[in-house]
């Protein structure tokens, strides 16, 4: 496993709430998701609600990165809020460090602190470090915050890619090839 924790954690936990997700439903939902590897995603997930509390909404979806020294990553998916609100959402972004390789991953996000009334609040650009090992497959965790608003995109991937990197994530509602 692969963890990229930071000073983002912090003892907030939260009661339960009819307007977030508990980790039950989170924990089930991502091995369906994921399939094979349960065990690992269930363990992701219970550390995130240790340091977060429930969220009020995840993310599915997938995404494709590459890098040789400069990095780019692209994906999209659907965002889930607990009021059964769905909608789209795109993301992608530059890196740069020592990182070579390239990989293709279905991602699991679980976001805090957005409901759907607010959606436009997740837009935008998330700093993140990532430190990558991807031989044939893997698993990983990291945590992005902006404006309050926090994302733990967990991936699992494919292809062979080692390396450490410093970049943005931005997320949108449309689909671009531009990740500047």
């Amino acid at each position: 496993f692969n963890y990229t924790f930071s000073a983002l954690a912090r003892d907030n936990k939260t009661t339960k709430t009819k307007d977030k997700f508990n980790k039950e439903e989170m924990i089930d939902t991502a091995k369906i998701y994921f399939a094979d590897l349960s065990e690992g995603v269930g363990i992701i997930i219970e550390r995130t609600f240790s340091d977060f509390g429930q969220p009020s909404a995840y993310i599915e979806g997938e995404e494709y990165s590459g890098a040789f020294f400069g990095g780019l990553r692209y994906g999209g998916g659907k965002i889930y809020y607990k009021d059964g609100t769905t909608k789209q959402v795109f993301w992608n972004g530059p890196s740069v460090g020592i990182d070579i390789g390239a990989n293709a991953s279905k991602v699991f996000t679980l976001v805090y602190n957005l409901d759907a009334k607010n959606h436009k609040k997740l837009l935008g650009r998330y700093l993140e470090a990532e430190g990558t090992l991807f031989l044939a497959a893997g698993l990983a965790v990291n945590y992005q915050e902006k404006d309050g608003i926090i994302v733990t995109p967990i991936r699992s991937g494919i292809g062979l890619r080692a390396g450490i990197n410093m970049g943005y994530i931005k997320y949108t509602n449309k689909k671009s090839i531009i990740p500047f």
